[in-house]
């Protein structure tokens, strides 16, 4: 088996430009994987068509060797193109063979996966719409939330701001009660010192973890706040080396990490992470701010590692068509995702619908501009 040719597919969803990558052979079988990087659509896109050449012609059941080549071509850089293809390539092993991924990678560890809700908190930026959308979300089974509070504020917060931002967190809590997981977003938007304040009074709520309150490539600053933090502080979506994650790790200032595995090479970066992070007695929770493929590439991986907390799933908060595009995707049930027990990924995208949304280039978030959260896209939200 060759790989004959690789396709994009580049959709218009209203926040975030998807970028697909479809790896055809000369079987038949095609397989599929996501390169999505919000502001990056273009350039991943034409990553993919820049490096493809490398893998035309080669066997993508020996992934190792098809990602070796590109890798080194890359000067030694992992690519959101290099992930996809990657990904694109499991795929095609696992219906090859007629097996799940995560059959490949050690078998089945679990049933299904408990996921927390992001996206949802969409609307007028209230309490009480914040407090109205968590409870109908806790009565739909789910068990964890996650949110940013903190609207358009950036690096330091205002005493009026600081005692808003508090009303809407009491909200949520108040909403769903003590035993509803809450994460708290910070999208990197602070400084070291704000993110300590920050984490002091987060506590009052009880929340799970405080995400990338700063920018988590100053590895030697996010360890400083998660030391100096009475709730936990976890990064990991922004790291694109494993000696980073490795660092931040083997420094006990966390133990929970979310990476993104178009950041760190699909499914085999994402098995080495886990293998580093166990190593430690950490334990995952995926990123997964992209589509429902993506969802599904996660899926295998969190069928297959032991170390997985919780799953993020924005699912649930698409637009309707989304459920045309991918028709046989895994839902959330009661606050869980099913491990899928197709062959491969497990889904299969229609291009006619794809066709249908094309790429927008005003379809990005403009965070830190007030109504980002209504993920409606830049001109849409202004």
């Amino acid at each position: 088996m060759n790989i004959t040719d690789i396709r994009t597919i580049v959709v218009g969803n209203p926040w975030k430009n998807w970028v697909f990558v479809v790896v055809e052979t000369s079987s038949g079988i095609t397989g599929l994987g996501e390169a999505t990087g919000g502001l990056q659509t273009m350039p991943n896109k034409e990553a993919v068509e820049e490096i493809k050449h490398l893998a035309i012609g080669k066997n993508p059941l020996e992934i190792s060797n098809v990602v070796d080549e590109m890798y080194k071509a890359s000067f030694l850089k992992i690519t959101p193109a290099i992930s996809a293809i990657e990904v694109a390539c499991w795929d095609i092993l696992g219906q090859h063979l007629n097996v799940p991924i995560y059959q490949l990678l050690g078998g089945k560890v679990r049933e299904k996966v408990r996921v927390y809700a992001n996206g949802w908190y969409s609307g007028e930026r209230t309490p009480e719409n914040f407090g109205e959308k968590a409870k109908a979300l806790s009565g739909r089974g789910y068990t964890a939330l996650k949110f940013d509070p903190f609207g358009s504020e950036y690096m330091r917060l205002n005493k009026d701001s600081e005692t808003f931002i508090k009303k809407i967190i009491r909200s949520v809590r108040d909403a769903v009660g003590p035993n509803v997981e809450l994460m708290i977003e910070g999208h990197k938007r602070f400084n070291s010192t704000e993110a300590i304040k920050i984490s002091h009074w987060l506590k009052e709520y009880d929340v799970t973890w405080f995400e990338d309150p700063i920018d988590s490539d100053d590895i030697d600053s996010l360890i400083h706040v998660s030391r100096n933090s009475p709730v936990r502080i976890i990064a990991g979506e922004g790291f694109k080396k494993y000696k980073d994650f490795t660092r931040f790790v083997s420094s006990n200032a966390t133990d929970i990490v979310n990476p993104e595995i178009i950041g760190i090479g699909g499914i085999g970066g994402a098995v080495k992470v886990a293998g580093i992070c166990s190593s430690f007695d950490v334990d995952l929770a995926f990123h997964n701010a992209e589509s429902p493929l993506k969802t599904m590439t996660n899926l295998q991986l969190c069928g297959a590692i032991k170390n997985i907390y919780i799953q993020e799933c924005f699912d649930d908060f698409n637009e309707d068509w989304i459920n045309e595009l991918f028709p046989n995707y895994e839902k959330v049930k009661d606050g869980y995702l099913s491990i899928p027990d197709k062959p491969g990924l497990g889904i299969k995208i229609n291009e006619d619908i794809a066709k249908d949304h094309p790429y927008n280039k005003s379809n990005f978030l403009r965070m830190f501009k007030p109504g980002w959260e209504n993920r409606k896209g830049a001109s849409e939200s202004e």
